[in-house]
């Protein structure tokens, strides 16, 4: 077993689980988050013994999104990952959108922002059935993440996504699970060892033909993820650290409503 600060990472034979650790809050994105989890799956990229990865949080949330203590110096074109603050999210998304092996995610509750975008990026959702999601991005003052303006569209419908993204409402873990964020629903006390299991199974198979199907499957949108990302990003420096996006935080820490009138 390997432990890292705000992550656990364990090796169950081929199968690597890596719990999100900062139960504290709610399982919140820090830069340390993101860097330890890339790292985890890095690590899982060149282990010739791990088949497959599982993503769960510990306590009552899968991720409660990006820590917003760190949102006002989060620079979104940062490329290097151990100097420069707010790069730790662009080095998360882009070892997750691209990792070439089976990720299963085990949700184990709260997802918001990247707690639910990431989602989209893996292969398999298993869903606690006291989930519940949400895409705060247009009630925090910016946009969509991890290409999700490209990525809920697809796997939520247009007029859903347009839905959930423009009014940031909740989306039950059984919604998630009919508009095609998640497999199925579990109950709680059964989650990791379901997720556990089909893991197992999808590691049971040759690894080659995992990663080359896994490589393929990448391979049919990652340019339109990477373009869908750089125009995120784009906008995001526009929109961050602007009246709205204050407001919003602002709003957030002082437990309000934020007030965008005449903004």
């Amino acid at each position: 077993m390997a432990e890292h600060p705000v992550i656990e990472v364990v090796d169950h034979d081929r199968v690597r689980v890596v719990t999100f650790d900062r139960p504290e809050a709610l399982n919140a994105f820090d830069d340390a988050m993101y860097h330890a989890t890339a790292r985890a799956l890095e690590g899982a990229v060149v282990d010739d013994g791990i088949a497959c990865v599982v993503l769960t949080g510990r306590g009552r949330a899968f991720s409660a999104g990006q820590d917003l203590g760190e949102m006002g110096r989060i620079d979104p074109t940062a490329t290097d990952p151990d100097d420069t603050p707010g790069s730790g999210f662009p080095h998360f998304l882009d070892t997750l959108a691209a990792f070439p092996k089976p990720v299963v995610a085990a949700v184990n509750g709260l997802g918001v922002g990247v707690g639910l975008t990431m989602l989209l990026h893996v292969d398999v959702a298993l869903i606690s059935d006291t989930a519940r999601f949400r895409a705060p991005f247009v009630p925090l003052g910016v946009v969509p993440e991890a290409a999700g303006s490209l990525l809920m569209p697809l796997v939520l419908g247009g007029q859903k996504a347009a839905e959930k993204l423009y009014t940031g409402e909740w989306i039950s873990a059984d919604e998630a699970v009919a508009c095609g964020l998640g497999l199925r629903t579990v109950a709680p006390d059964r989650l990791l060892d379901e997720a556990l299991d089909l893991a197992a199974r999808i590691a049971r198979m040759p690894v080659a033909s995992l990663r080359a199907t896994k490589e393929l499957v990448v391979a049919a949108r990652i340019d339109a993820v990477r373009a869908a990302r750089n125009r995120e990003d784009a906008a995001f420096a526009r929109l961050v650290g602007a009246p709205a996006n204050l407001e919003a935080i602002t709003a957030f820490l002082e437990k309000r409503d934020p007030d965008f009138r005449g903004l």
